[in-house]
């Protein structure tokens, strides 16, 4: 089922999420239900509070990246085939150049900024069957899952910018918590909420 994405303004998006156990409440339909949300609305990635639930999940699949001329073979496999389930993680560690990409996201649509990030992380999860993982991502993939693990941190894109920048974003971010956006994915909008 595709569930509709919580816009920007939302307090769910600003919380810190807690962690889940193997017996959450129907967790193999929401598993399902975030794949058809996400891919539905053309994303890479999208965490548990993007659907509204405040919880340490996040799914990512890299395969759109891969279509990228630009990229090597070796570059274009690794995303292809890049699909995973993050619970509970934890980023360990953060290291590498800072390098600078243009980013988006669906709780924010028709907004995309550069931010700089650390281009080697290590994280520890687990995965959809509850097992533990600890792995060290690069690249495009570390990019992706340090974008999604800062949703269930309650950080988004936008509150890495620099003030100037968000000065200029505030109307457009505020147009569309109110809702004033077309998106062709099912949103759920926090001013119209307020007014039912």
């Amino acid at each position: 089922m595709i569930l509709p994405i919580v816009a920007y303004g939302d307090p769910v998006l600003k919380k810190k999420a807690t962690d889940i156990t193997k017996d959450y409440p129907d967790f193999d339909e929401l598993l399902v239900n975030m794949f058809d949300t996400m891919y539905n609305a053309c994303g890479v990635g999208l965490a548990a509070p993007q659907i509204g639930l405040p919880i340490r999940m996040f799914i990512v699949d890299t395969s759109p990246f891969s279509e990228d001329e630009d990229l090597t073979d070796e570059e274009m496999k690794q995303l292809k085939g890049f699909k995973r389930t993050f619970i509970n993680a934890v980023i360990i560690s953060e290291e590498g150049e800072d390098w600078v990409f243009n980013e988006g996201c669906l709780s924010i649509p028709d907004v995309r900024e550069d931010v700089s990030r650390k281009s080697i992380i290590t994280v520890q999860y687990l995965d959809e069957n509850f097992k533990s993982h600890t792995e060290t991502f690069d690249g495009l993939i570390a990019r992706v899952i340090q974008h999604e693990y800062d949703h269930i941190e309650g950080v988004l894109f936008t509150d890495k910018l620099s003030s100037f920048k968000k000065r200029l974003l505030k109307g457009r971010l505020s147009n569309i918590s109110k809702g004033k956006i077309s998106v062709d994915y099912r949103m759920r909008f926090p001013e119209l909420k307020k007014k039912r």
